[in-house]
């Protein structure tokens, strides 16, 4: 995985619009209730772009929610996309099936489109920062991508990462919800 502070510039720099949402303060998140609520940590590039912007849509498609400060529990322990993911897993065919999290290397959702698509991390036997992002395509398909989160959306919306089913993503980036 790329530096989480060298990922964060990368993706302000194809995503010049990033800079006007940058916090003065970090965010507060209490990572330590997220966490234990997960029972798992999370990688620190998310947890360094979470303390430093709000939850954000790239080019109107592809969200990127974090926990707001003060409901860490409520958001840790919210089942829906997990229950959609084991749907996803248990239809799809795969020659190595996928589970979502808690199982075992499970799948653990960071961020979402408005087409459907889900952007997720495969958990593991290595640490957070070593997890591979895996990409559950509203058309059925499924890659990998060895690399951090931060570091994927950089390469996704400057175009140097192969698109699979999904459309170009614009750099127009803007805040949602309440944190």
């Amino acid at each position: 995985m790329t530096d989480p502070l060298t990922a964060v510039a990368a993706l302000e720099r194809v995503a010049p619009e990033l800079a006007r949402l940058r916090r003065t303060a970090p965010s507060g998140i209490d990572w330590a209730e997220v966490e234990e609520c997960l029972g798992v940590g999370l990688p620190s590039d998310y947890k360094l772009l979470a303390e430093a912007y709000p939850s954000m849509a790239f080019g109107d498609f592809l969200c990127v929610g974090f926990p707001p400060p003060g409901r860490e529990k409520a958001w840790a322990e919210d089942p829906e996309d997990l229950e959609i993911l084991a749907e996803w897993c248990e239809d799809a065919e795969m020659a190595v099936p996928l589970s979502p999290f808690p199982a075992h290397g499970g799948l653990l959702p960071w961020a979402t489109s408005n087409q459907g698509d889900y952007f997720l991390w495969s958990t593991g036997e290595v640490g957070p920062d070593e997890w591979t992002v895996t990409v559950a395509s509203r058309d059925g398909g499924w890659w990998h991508y060895t690399g951090g989160a931060v570091q994927f959306l950089a390469d996704l919306i400057s175009g140097s990462l192969e698109l699979w089913s999904l459309p170009s993503i614009r750099p127009s980036v803007e805040a949602f919800g309440a944190n």
